[in-house]
């Protein structure tokens, strides 16, 4: 058996496992309260992407969801990512720009954005909040040293 810190190369190709034991995080398999004032995942975290994101902290190697907003008249940054992500709409209504392509949006529906497409999302209220949920595959290709994001200069 090799050690949990041995990194496998091309020459072990044949040692792969055929059963899995079963794995149980250390941290809580439940987070409370996502979207209130004590989530520490969230610090720093909307500041940076200038519009309201509430992190999901729960100990998922592959997949990660997070809860944001788009304040009335507001949008996102434009930026890109390696990792797909799926928006599923709770609440308002806008639209997408994915790599130049308009995808109107409301309450109820789920947009897709591929990876590394540059894409920027927008409120079309001016004043009533819009409010999704996006699921990512983001943590996982971070585990692999694959994940990138990038901001637009301009947005």
């Amino acid at each position: 058996m090799k050690p949990d810190n041995y990194i496998y190369s091309s020459r072990d190709f044949g040692e792969t496992i055929a059963t899995l034991d079963i794995a149980r995080p250390d941290r809580p398999l439940i987070h409370k309260d996502v979207t209130g004032t004590k989530n520490k995942a969230n610090q720093g975290f909307t500041e940076d992407r200038k519009h309201p994101v509430h992190i999901v902290d729960l100990p998922s190697r592959a997949v990660s969801v997070s809860i944001g907003g788009i304040l009335g008249g507001g949008r996102t940054r434009k930026h890109r990512h390696t990792y797909e992500t799926i928006i599923y709409i709770l609440k308002g209504k806008g639209y997408s720009i994915v790599e130049g392509v308009r995808a109107d949006w409301e309450a109820g529906d789920a947009v897709l954005v591929p990876r590394w497409n540059w894409h920027q999302h927008f409120n079309l209220s001016e004043t009533e909040y819009a409010e999704y949920l996006g699921a990512e595959n983001a943590p996982m290709l971070q585990n692999l040293g694959l994940a990138l994001r990038e901001e637009a200069e301009k947005w």
